[in-house]
């Protein structure tokens, strides 16, 4: 019988050891593949097309590329004093180019600013006047600055460059000598963006200075290429026939060879604009956008936008980007892309901190919060955080006094229409005072209740809130 035992005892041990030995292998090769999943180096095209960030390209880019070190750019619109995220994909381009060697020129449209660009639009934008394009331009820097390294001592150091110090120094009479006459005004005509706004139903046709933008903006490229060696340039799919019209200029001014690359159009799954909200524009200024509203922007984005996001928006590997995928997948409720996206992009936009707070601030709504949470929280994500909650107001001398809870919120305020109700809902523990269980209907609110000093936050059953601000 010992005999027999041991036999089996034998077998069990080298059953397991097999298990070890099967585990073992199976976790060295995920760790091998991951490793080197993540050093797989490609090449800046490629990098974009599987991100999904190549609508047109010309034949030769990606050669050039391979070849030797490139300068490429963007146009930035310059009429905010703050990017918004529709600009992101053309600056995630170039960061994608930097990463990649190469060098990176973000071009401030000071100059075609003060024109108004056709592309995709129904009809001619405000001109803005040089101080405020000056102002604009220094507040894009410094957002571009989370993005390309400005500072770097190699080579392909990106720089920021305003079409206006060069364009302002052009007479009239030079630019139509020098320029305008080497392109014709039907190759002009044949652009898409030209003849969408002559052939559309409106009265507001085009004007001549709309109509010279894209001479304009085949010159930026044409001065780059001499100044900059700048021979790529970026942008949207709207913009392919302005790019196009400056490498031309290079082609038949210079008999130089340059290129172009244009991304899609961002667009959502239900076919709304990206990037709009009821409150307008997703901007990259915590002043504009606060950093909860914005993290909230990417975490409630559809299932399907944002696997299409998290490849334009992050620097997360194929790899990674596959398994979050898979991952999602299993249990779509769990929302594991919309997290990671909303989490990677708000770290880059904003901060860690900026991030973590807004985490916090999100489960204010549906956790159990206390009053020391809400008050660790800045004034601008708490009033994103309760944006669109009925507010009211009292005076701060009635709060230094205190104040009976029921006549603050009968009387001061008209959270209840009776007192008798509001008894009844302290009687039912259905009240909350900054998410804190109120249930004497004799107590008072004090200054000391006050979040920040100026708020208290009601809440009246499970779903119902309140802010009462104190002036």
């Amino acid at each position: 019988m010992q005999t027999v035992a041991n036999e089996v005892l034998f077998v069990v041990i080298n059953l397991q050891i097999d298990i070890f030995k099967e585990k073992i292998t199976a976790f060295l090769i995920s760790f091998v593949i991951s490793i080197f999943a993540k050093n797989i180096i490609m090449s800046f095209v490629e990098e974009l097309t599987w991100r999904g960030m190549v609508h047109d390209i010309m034949p030769g880019t990606d050669e050039l590329l391979k070849k030797e070190m490139v300068s490429a750019y963007v146009g930035i619109d310059p009429t905010a004093d703050s990017l918004h995220i529709g600009h992101l994909v053309g600056v995630m381009m170039l960061k994608h180019l930097q990463l990649s060697g190469h060098k990176p020129i973000a071009l401030v449209g000071g100059a075609t600013g003060m024109i108004g660009d056709p592309s995709g639009k129904s009809v001619e934008r405000n001109l803005l006047d040089e101080s405020t394009l000056r102002h604009n331009q220094n507040a894009l820097q410094k957002q571009l600055a989370k993005f390309l390294d400005f500072t770097t001592t190699d080579k392909n150091k990106a720089e920021l460059v305003n079409n206006y110090d060069w364009m302002s120094k052009f007479s009239f009479l030079d630019f139509i000598r020098d320029v305008g006459k080497h392109i014709t005004v039907n190759y002009m005509m044949s652009k898409d963006s030209v003849k969408k706004r002559l052939n559309a139903d409106s009265n507001s046709g085009m004007s001549f200075t709309e109509f010279s933008y894209q001479l304009v903006q085949g010159f930026d490229f044409l001065h780059l290429y001499r100044e900059k060696n700048c021979k790529i340039q970026m942008g949207g799919a709207d913009q392919w026939g302005n790019i196009t019209t400056g490498t031309e200029l290079i082609r038949r001014i210079e008999q130089g060879e340059a290129f172009a690359v244009t991304c899609p159009l961002i667009t959502k799954a239900d076919g709304g604009k990206f990037g709009k909200t009821e409150s307008g524009n997703i901007w990259l200024d915590p002043e504009k956008t606060t950093p909860y509203a914005f993290y909230q922007f990417w975490l409630n984005v559809s299932d399907d936008d944002a696997k299409k996001y998290i490849k334009i928006f992050t620097l997360l590997s194929k790899f990674e980007i596959e398994n979050l995928v898979l991952e999602h997948e299993k249990d779509p409720s769990l929302r594991i892309i919309q997290k990671r996206l909303a989490n990677e992009i708000t770290v880059m936009v904003h901060s860690k901190e900026d991030f973590d707070m807004a985490v916090k601030a999100s489960s204010i709504l549906f956790g159990k919060s206390t009053f020391e949470e809400l008050s660790n929280l800045n004034e601008a994500t708490f009033l994103a955080v309760f944006d669109g909650v009925p507010m009211f107001s009292v005076s701060k001398s009635e709060i230094e006094k205190g104040v009976n809870i029921v006549d603050l919120l009968v009387e001061k305020t008209v959270i209840f229409q009776s007192k008798g109700e509001a008894r009844r809902t302290i009687k039912e523990n259905a009240l909350s005072i900054n998410k804190e269980k109120f249930a004497d209907e004799n107590g008072t609110i004090r200054l000391e209740n006050l979040i920040n000093g100026k708020y208290i936050l009601v809440q009246k059953g499970k779903k119902n809130y309140f802010v009462i601000k104190v002036n």
